[in-house]
């Protein structure tokens, strides 16, 4: 959850900085191209981004922590994403092509990383992240060695 906060934090405090660069620029020019009405409300905008940009770090990660899901059994991998709409994703382990371990440099200073299951099919690749930097190397092998292990000769 610490990851999604800090790179939720770094995104919003870039966009409130940009936000206030704007409203100073835009506020403080003599263009006359620029309606009165946009430079006497242009403070709206880095309140509005910094108002939005406290939720995202204080209340997505919360939020995404709650709903997102991962589980690995003898012959599926499951994995369940969304926001507002939930999305089940099953992966069968006999159709895993290859498992990727990554790792950002958030992630790598938080000990975490993330694994790539990939099939195929674009819509049947999976993700899990923020597992432990261990916890993922040992499940990219043992899901990579079961998958070798099930392969069947179907397309």
């Amino acid at each position: 959850m610490a990851h999604w906060a800090i790179e939720s934090l770094l995104l919003w405090g870039l966009a409130s900085g940009l936000a206030w660069g704007v409203a100073a620029w835009v506020g403080g020019s003599d263009w006359d191209d620029v309606p009165e009405w946009l430079k006497s409300n242009i403070w709206v905008l880095p309140v509005l981004t910094g108002v939005v940009g406290v939720l995202m770090v204080f209340v997505a990660p919360v939020w995404r922590y709650r709903v997102h899901r991962w589980e690995v059994s003898a012959d599926v991998v499951y994995t369940r994403t969304g926001w507002f709409s939930r999305e089940w994703l099953l992966v069968p382990v006999s159709r895993i092509q290859t498992v990727d371990t990554k790792q950002g440099w958030i992630e790598r200073t938080l000990g975490l990383a993330t694994i790539h299951v990939n099939t195929a099919s674009h819509t049947g690749s999976s993700e899990v992240s923020g597992l432990s930097a261990d916890l993922a190397t040992r499940m990219a092998e043992d899901l990579a060695h079961r998958a070798h292990a099930l392969r069947d000769d179907a397309t």
